[in-house]
């Protein structure tokens, strides 16, 4: 039977670094570097989604549609997060001085890109349209409104938006005790 998903086979010629049970991938999801890969177990990456570089996603993980990872500085996505659709995060940024030139086709010695990893602590949740700069941790059950930019590292069960991202209010952290229910 066909689904819209890859099957077990079709994962492994994927050719992730290592990957879980229970994982559901979208036949219409792009991998770059694969090898650099890992992905934890009841993990969803829908339609449509970029994963690129080193990337390393825990358990319960949704990759809403349209979300883009660029993880050439590594991304690290701890369990039960959530992250929207037409989310983009990038762990590199160029250089935009224009003592230097830009974009992955010319000599890289021209380039100047710098950056550094990406965390998402357990239980964040990012909303749709977010983005997220390189250096950034996310801090444990921190939650992120829609379409708000992240460019500074955000606390613990914290809800933030805006352009940039503001602390709003404390989250509840009533999910703790849900997530021994699984």
């Amino acid at each position: 039977m066909i689904t819209s998903f890859y099957n077990e086979e079709e994962i492994v010629k994927l050719g992730l670094k290592k990957y879980g049970k229970n994982v559901l991938i979208s036949r219409k999801a792009s991998f770059y570097s694969p090898e650099l890969i890992q992905l934890g177990s009841n993990v969803r990456i829908d339609d449509f989604c970029i994963l690129s570089g080193n990337i390393s996603i825990g358990s319960y993980v949704h990759i809403s549609a349209y979300t883009a990872l660029y993880g050439k500085f590594g991304i690290c996505i701890e369990d039960f997060v959530t992250i929207s659709g037409r989310v983009l995060v990038y762990s590199q940024t160029d250089d935009y001085s224009g003592e230097v030139m830009t974009n992955p086709m010319v000599n890289p010695n021209l380039t100047r890109v710098t950056g550094g990893p990406v965390v998402f602590k357990k239980h964040s949740i990012i909303a749709a349209g977010c983005i997220i700069f390189p250096e950034v941790t996310i801090g444990e059950g921190a939650a992120i409104g829609a379409m708000s930019l992240v460019n500074k590292n955000l606390e613990p069960w914290s809800i933030y938006v805006g352009i940039p991202a503001k602390y709003l209010k404390p989250r509840s952290k009533k999910i703790i005790e849900l997530e021994h229910l699984i």
